[in-house]
């Protein structure tokens, strides 16, 4: 079976949305105070793997525990080292994460299951449908994981 060359249509608006959305999200989820954005929002602050440059990337989180689960659709992802802290802009404060990038498919499945329970809105930025059971859509699943498709777990630094 060969996979298309091409992100779908949809998939396509909706990253160029996002980069428009994201200008506004950055200032205020950069503020030195909780905001409303932030119970659901954090701002990463990544450096560029190939050249170096600083971005700020606002992602959609949830808790689980003593750990925070972010989806990984987007090319941001590229950026992280397993093992290597981030810093985190999470309800006004700065804090580091190690994340860990989840790629198993069978474990990205349950993650999401906690992602959607937590915020089901996060069904419409993941773009992955449900069958009639409520589970996310094998194929759909695997084509998604092999175009690099990943849920970020991030292990809160407790010595800060």
């Amino acid at each position: 079976m060969t996979l298309p060359t091409k992100r779908p249509l949809k998939r396509r608006i909706q990253v160029r949305v996002m980069a428009l959305v994201n200008i506004p999200m950055r200032r205020v989820l950069g503020l030195p105070f909780a905001t409303p954005l932030g119970s659901r929002l954090m701002l990463l602050f990544l450096t560029g793997r190939k050249t170096g440059k600083a971005y700020r990337q606002p992602v959609s989180y949830v808790r689980d525990g003593s750990t925070l689960l972010t989806p990984g659709g987007g090319k941001w992802k590229l950026n992280l080292v397993e093992g290597k802290p981030v810093r985190i802009r999470l309800r006004g404060h700065d804090v580091y994460a190690l994340p860990e990038i989840v790629s198993d498919l069978g474990e990205i499945e349950r993650l999401l299951g906690i992602i959607v329970a937590s915020n089901p809105r996060a069904t419409s930025f993941i773009g992955i449908s449900r069958d009639s059971s409520g589970r996310f859509d094998p194929a759909k699943l695997g084509t998604a994981v092999q175009f690099g498709f990943r849920v970020i777990r991030w292990h809160l630094d407790q010595s800060i």
